[in-house]
C-alpha cells in the first residue's frame, strides 16, 4: 500500500517561514519524482515545486524562485519544502505527490498525499 504523509503545515506570519515534509512508504522512492503542488478552494491545483528521482533536477514555479526550496532524502523516504518569506497568498492546502517521470503537471503524479494546511496571515 503506497501512504504518502505530509506534515509541518500551520499558521505562520507573512515574512516567517514553514517546513514542510513527506513521508513516503510503499513505493520505490528512490525511482520517483517527487512534487509538491498547492491548492485553494475553488482552484485548479496549482504547481509548485519538483525534484527529480535522483535529485539532480528541480524545477519551481516561478512566483515560488527563491523563496522555496525542495529536498528529498532517499535514504528516509521523504521529500521536504522549505519555505521563506512567505506571503498571504500562499495560503493554501499542500500536497506531495510520487510520478514516474519528473514533470510540472499534475497528471503524471500517481499517487499524492492527503495534504496539509498552511495558512500565512498578514
Amino acid at each position: 500500500q503506497v501512504r504518502l504523509v505530509e506534515s509541518g503545515g500551520g499558521l505562520v506570519q507573512a515574512g516567517g517561514s514553514l517546513k514542510l515534509s513527506c513521508a513516503v512508504s510503499g513505493l520505490a522512492f528512490s525511482r520517483y519524482a517527487m512534487g509538491w503542488f498547492r491548492q485553494t478552494p475553488g482552484k485548479e491545483r496549482e504547481f509548485v515545486a519538483t525534484m527529480s528521482s535522483s535529485g539532480l533536477n528541480t524545477y519551481y514555479a516561478d512566483s515560488m524562485k527563491g523563496r522555496f526550496t525542495i529536498s528529498r532524502d532517499n535514504a528516509k523516504n521523504t521529500v521536504s519544502l522549505q519555505m521563506n518569506s512567505l506571503k498571504p497568498e500562499d495560503t493554501a492546502v499542500y500536497y506531495c505527490a510520487a510520478s514516474k517521470s519528473l514533470s510540472t503537471f499534475t497528471t503524471p503524479y500517481n499517487y499524492w498525499g492527503q495534504g496539509t494546511q498552511v495558512t500565512v496571515s498578514s
